[in-house]
Parts: structure tokens; C-alpha cells; sequence
């Protein structure tokens, strides 16, 4: 199992049954040395299923704990969270509060 953390979309209903199939139970985390900022999307697939042109993109800096929630996923699944997200993301692996290591998704630049 892959550990992600998810701070936006990935916690939607709707985008966790198009992207895996499933409705995904997670446990609350939090992630620091990132802020929140948001990003226009330009993929309308993406669009679609979030409803959302403007999501949220976490980048380098010091702030409050951002807080999210920790889903375990397959290997498989965690693809499909790539899929889903834009050139505009990278996904890093950062340790979060609960010291559990997971991956997330970040600005590319």
C-alpha cells in the first residue's frame, strides 16, 4: 500500500469513484513546510470531474499545518491519481505529522 495525502480534490466523492472505482477511507494528517495556493486547470476532463477550474496546489513555504487526510492506496490506484492530476503537480514523498511517510502532490515549479 502507497500512503497519499490529500489537501483538495482527491477528497471528493465524485473524483475518488472516477479515478478508483471506489469511495476511499482516509484517516486526518496535516503536512508542513508547504502553504496552500490555488491553480487554474486546463484540462477539462479534470474540470469535470473535480467541478472545479481553480484547485488548490501546495508550495514550498512556512505556514499553519496544512490539514488533509492520509488515504492508503494500491499501486494501481496511485497511477490513477497521477492520471488525474496536471503537469501542474509533482508528487514528492514528505513525512507527515502523524510521522507516517506518504506521497503528495505539489506546484511542478
Amino acid at each position: 500500500m502507497n500512503w497519499l495525502f490529500s489537501y483538495g480534490t482527491l477528497q471528493l466523492r465524485e473524483v475518488q469513484l472516477a479515478n478508483f472505482g471506489r469511495e476511499l477511507e482516509g484517516e486526518a494528517d496535516a503536512l508542513e513546510g508547504y502553504v496552500l495556493s490555488t491553480v487554474m486547470i486546463g484540462d477539462p476532463a479534470v474540470v469535470e470531474v473535480s467541478g472545479l477550474a481553480e484547485h488548490l496546489i501546495l508550495v514550498p513555504g512556512d505556514g499553519p499545518p496544512i490539514e488533509g487526510v492520509a488515504y492508503a492506496l494500491t499501486d494501481a490506484e496511485l497511477l490513477a491519481a497521477d492520471e488525474y492530476e496536471t503537469s501542474a503537480y509533482r508528487r514528492v514523498e514528505v513525512t507527515l505529522r502523524s510521522e507516517r511517510r506518504a506521497f503528495a502532490y505539489v506546484a511542478a515549479d
